[in-house]
């Protein structure tokens, strides 16, 4: 069963045990970014992010907050050069996972909360900004607990090349789980958040040097195996 005539040899290459099993692995806490999606002055979504920062600080991470304010539009007449959108930028390359918060909003997540997936690119030059980071998903709701937000949210983590944990949040009636303090209460929702938040936090480490070997493609060396091969070709002419 070893006949495989349609495979590049060049291109092809068996599994490297000592790459995946035991790179040289990083010493810095792991680097999480939070993004929200509600402007509002008491904004649920951005409450339950900050809770959850806290736990990833105690659990050893280094964390930063993408704050989303006089973020444009999309295609509103400004390029990657706007200040809010390179800052957005800077804080993803920086990043080795995320954590993505949103409210949910007519059944979905809001509209902020996608303009800003929607400025991180998929590729910028040679570099895919999102490829192989960690991501975990959060939603807070009005009433009843759905799971409209983190549904969408995880399928764009998965367009987004990203290695999206399988726990997820969704905190029902946000309203009530705070008090006046702006503080989370303790409940089986809090306790989800810091699930979420370890799992995140393990994924992170187990995964963040081993990106490279991880995201390393058959198909991708073998475009650039046939380029190479071009541009030989193309000098011998």
């Amino acid at each position: 069963m070893t006949d495989t005539p349609q495979l590049q040899e060049r291109a092809f290459a068996p599994i490297d045990t000592d790459r995946l099993l035991a790179p040289a692995l990083s010493d810095h806490p792991p680097r999480i970014l939070m993004l929200y999606g509600s402007l509002r002055a008491r904004s649920f979504s951005r409450l339950c992010a900050e809770e959850a920062a806290r736990i990833l600080t105690r659990l050893g991470a280094e964390v930063r907050f993408f704050h989303p304010s006089g973020l444009p539009l999309v295609d509103d007449g400004v390029d990657a050069s706007h200040p809010k959108v390179r800052e957005l930028r800077d804080l993803c390359a920086w990043s080795e996972g995320m954590v993505w918060s949103s409210p949910e909003r007519h059944g979905a997540m809001t509209g902020l909360m996608k303009t800003q997936i929607d400025w991180i690119p998929l590729s910028d030059g040679a570099v895919r900004p999102t490829q192989g980071k960690t991501l975990a998903v959060m939603q807070v709701s009005g009433g009843s607990q759905s799971f409209n937000a983190v549904n969408q949210m995880r399928l764009l983590g998965r367009w987004m090349r990203m290695l999206t944990i399988p726990n997820q949040s969704s905190v029902a009636k946000a309203f009530l789980e705070f008090d006046e303090a702006d503080r989370m209460k303790p409940s089986a929702y809090y306790d989800r958040v810091a699930d979420v938040m370890e799992e995140l936090v393990k994924f992170t480490l187990l995964t963040r040097d081993r990106v490279e070997y991880l995201v390393d493609r058959y198909s991708e060396r073998k475009e650039s195996a046939a380029e190479l091969s071009a541009r030989v070709n193309q000098s011998s002419i």
